[in-house]
């Protein structure tokens, strides 16, 4: 399915937020997508997953998740020094604004024509796999993919500490982790705790693990590993297609 691209422009408080948003070409009703980054932002790695997901059929918009502080447009470049950078950029982040950048997303989506109707979902990667689990704390989230979450069970997000893994039972749509089980930053221990916690709140999840280091979908570096992306793939769109009916 071919896809239209564009970048659009929400004001959240007193900060703008640039949107990039991936749609199918063809006229009609998609599910919507939150759809969240690593701490690089939207590099070329992200937009390239953002645009494989809009060509089965979804609205993808993609926030800069730090736009409270880079300028708009930036990229953080996958290197030692931007990692530390986009560390400290989530380190300066409050909690609440991740949170009102997601519910600004939402309402995006929810006027936009090409959306159907109560069918939102969000997918996200690494920090933003965390996002993308609190995005499901808003009642129209109705799947939720989080790939390779970090700070989950520690509260590492933001400012403070992030009250996530205590508020998982305000999660009423369904979710799926993907995991890497050589990824350190995801041990088993916290796989586990995030498992239990969905199971102790009777929440509908699937687990995948891979064979896989941690951002193994991304495809720009040394981890990135084509056989698990593949799979994972495979495993996201029926999912996705399941929970809205497709």
């Amino acid at each position: 399915m071919q896809i239209t691209k564009r970048n659009i422009e929400l004001r959240v408080n007193d900060s703008l937020m640039r949107v990039y948003v991936a749609a199918p070409k063809t006229a009609g009703l998609y599910p919507g997508i939150v759809f969240y980054s690593d701490i690089y932002q939207l590099g070329d790695p992200i937009i390239r997953l953002a645009n494989y997901l809009a060509g089965y059929g979804y609205v993808v918009a993609a926030p800069e998740i730090f736009h409270r502080i880079e300028p708009i447009g930036q990229v953080i470049e996958p290197n030692d020094l931007g990692r530390m950078r986009g560390n400290d950029d989530a380190r300066k982040t409050a909690i609440a604004d991740y949170d009102a950048d997601c519910r600004a997303v939402i309402e995006f989506l929810k006027a936009e024509s090409a959306v159907s109707p109560g069918k939102i979902g969000t997918l996200g990667f690494c920090i933003g796999g965390h996002l993308a689990f609190r995005a499901a704390f808003n009642s129209e989230i109705k799947a939720s993919v989080c790939c390779y979450p970090t700070g989950i069970p520690s509260g590492k997000l933001g400012q403070g500490v992030a009250d996530t893994i205590h508020r998982v039972s305000e999660i009423k749509g369904e979710m799926l982790m993907v995991f890497g089980t050589l990824d350190p930053h995801i041990p088993e221990h916290d796989r586990q705790t995030i498992i239990k916690a969905l199971e102790n709140a009777n929440v509908p999840h699937k687990v995948l693990l891979y064979e896989a280091e941690h951002t193994f979908m991304r495809d720009d570096g040394y981890r990135y590993d084509s056989v698990a992306t593949t799979s994972a793939w495979a495993e996201i769109i029926p999912f996705l297609e399941r929970v809205f009916g497709k």
